[in-house]
């Protein structure tokens, strides 16, 4: 499946950037089906490997949907190419967020989550690169619209994030802030976020003050879990901690 996306190019035209998904892995729930989460993997990866890994999890009512991202040039790395989600062109605070890229993954995100049975519960989640798409996943969901003005159609129950960070931090409170509905959505929506303080890819401090512009933009129930010696990887540890918090979340019954 393929999303393109609106660019102005040099000659002041629109040129549009097609954005080529890979294969999608799916883990189905070997218990009653309670949810649906789709997880994005990072940068350079695939769905394969994270859904070997949530295939283990004792979430018998979860079903995993890990899509691949699109290989296309990645600035960050002078423009050679790269499974990803969206653009980087520097892992710093003031880094322009590559808002076509944001966009046309979180509507992919949404698409496979669209087709879910209407009783089912839909979450998002990911790792780095794929937290910080899931988390804008999230701000599109709780301001109704993505930033190219096309409203968003799924309705998320909840987000987890492992060690990533939050596009867009700057502005998310002023989109919230101006609408009530947005305010009701944010107020409510549960996000779990956990950092290594050892993290030498997506520094500690960018999931920590993450956590902090969510908060100061109205999301009441954000839980943010920090680990010592942790680095640019997941543990048994924070998967359990990630598994206690979706039963609890999404208030799944835990039995196959």
């Amino acid at each position: 499946m393929s999303f393109t996306g609106p660019s102005v190019g040099a000659s002041g035209r629109t040129a549009r950037r097609a954005f080529e998904y890979g294969r999608t892995y799916v883990v189905r729930p070997k218990g009653k089906h309670q949810a649906t989460i789709v997880w994005l993997h990072g940068l350079g990866d695939n769905g394969s490997s994270w859904s070997s890994l949530l295939e283990t999890l004792p979430l018998p009512n979860i079903k995993w949907i890990c899509p691949s991202a699109p290989q296309q040039p990645i600035t960050l790395f002078g423009g050679f190419p790269s499974t990803a989600w969206f653009d980087v062109n520097d892992l710093s605070e003031n880094a322009k967020d590559d808002m076509e890229g944001l966009d046309a993954a979180a509507a992919y995100v949404a698409s496979l989550l669209a087709t879910e049975p209407p009783e089912i519960k839909l979450g998002v989640g990911g790792f780095s690169m794929g937290a910080a798409t899931a988390l804008y996943s999230v701000s599109c969901f709780a301001h109704g619209k993505y930033e190219n003005g096309n409203p968003y159609p799924v309705n998320l129950s909840a987000a987890v994030g492992l060690s990533g960070w939050l596009p867009c931090a700057t502005t998310l409170g002023k989109k919230i802030e101006g609408a009530d509905e947005s305010v009701r959505r944010a107020a409510s929506f549960p996000v779990l976020l956990c950092h290594g303080r050892g993290d030498d890819v997506v520094p500690f401090k960018f999931g920590e003050k993450s956590s902090q512009k969510l908060i100061a933009s109205g999301f009441q129930d954000v839980t943010f879990k920090a680990y010592n010696g942790l680095g640019h990887y997941t543990i048994p540890e924070e998967m359990d901690e990630v598994c206690a918090w979706l039963n609890s979340k999404l208030g799944l019954e835990g039995k196959v």
